[in-house]
């Protein structure tokens, strides 16, 4: 079973790029974040035409996340927003049932700077997550916090901004205690792998990145677990999002 977490940064400027994608790697189910667009305009019939369903929970031109299953993959009990979130009408999660396992896609909110309203907003956020986790195989998503040092190009310059925080990286740490293992990690111990690299000075091409597009995956899946990749080349291209596609492979 193939997954796929990949934060689009706007589904409606990304759409072609996206069907490229769901033709050229054939995930079994993707979830998608940041897509940016109402519920009327969530494009369901052009997805449907490239072979897949989507449960979405949109909000508008902020934030916005998706699951997509492949025709033939089953897609049922969807649920859109996290019980305990503080605000539940930014369409940061929806889960549902695809392929026999209970999947989650997730954006978590940036967090602004530590010590404001939206900072505690995101580590009550990420307590929610752990506590609606004991229902999950899956966890797939923008969770804009880099788990360790390894994760960022340079922890210096990162050091009392967000992301990178204790208080963060504890709040994560406890959805995995939940019994989650990090996919990427776990198939790749050691290894300073990036999801994210911002638009400006050409940070992609020089290696500056970050680690915060996650795959948690029940401990009893991870024994399946035979690839995390980081799909380069969607990072490329016309107006590209920020983030290149995570997929997750399962016997």
């Amino acid at each position: 079973m193939k997954l796929v977490t990949w934060n689009v940064n706007s589904l409606t400027a990304r759409l072609p790029r996206v069907l490229e994608f769901l033709n050229d790697q054939a995930p079994d189910v993707a979830c998608l974040q940041e897509t940016k667009v109402t519920a009327e305009a969530f494009p369901s019939k052009a997805l449907a035409e490239a072979g897949y369903t989507a449960h979405h929970h949109s909000a508008g031109r902020w934030a916005g996340v998706a699951i997509l299953a492949r025709d033939g993959v089953e897609l049922e009990g969807g649920a859109r927003g996290l019980p305990g979130e503080q605000v539940p009408d930014e369409a940061r999660w929806c889960e549902a049932r695809a392929g026999g396992l209970r999947v989650a896609s997730v954006y978590v909110t940036n967090g602004r700077a530590v010590g404001t309203e939206t900072f505690d907003q995101k580590l009550a956020f990420l307590e929610a997550i752990a506590a609606r986790s004991g229902e999950l195989d899956v966890i797939l998503g923008d969770f804009n916090v880099c788990p360790t040092d390894l994760d960022v190009y340079d922890p210096a310059a990162f050091a009392g901004a967000t992301h990178v925080t204790a208080d963060e990286r504890s709040r994560l740490r406890a959805i995995l205690a939940r019994g989650f293992v990090d996919a990427s990690p776990h198939l790749h111990p050691g290894e300073q792998r990036f999801t994210w690299w911002d638009y400006r000075q050409g940070h992609f091409h020089r290696g500056l990145g970050l680690r915060i597009d996650l795959a948690l995956v029940r401990e009893e899946l991870a024994p399946r677990l035979r690839e995390c990749a980081i799909v380069r080349d969607y990072r490329k291209g016309t107006k590209p999002s920020d983030h290149a596609p995570l997929v997750v492979e399962l016997d």
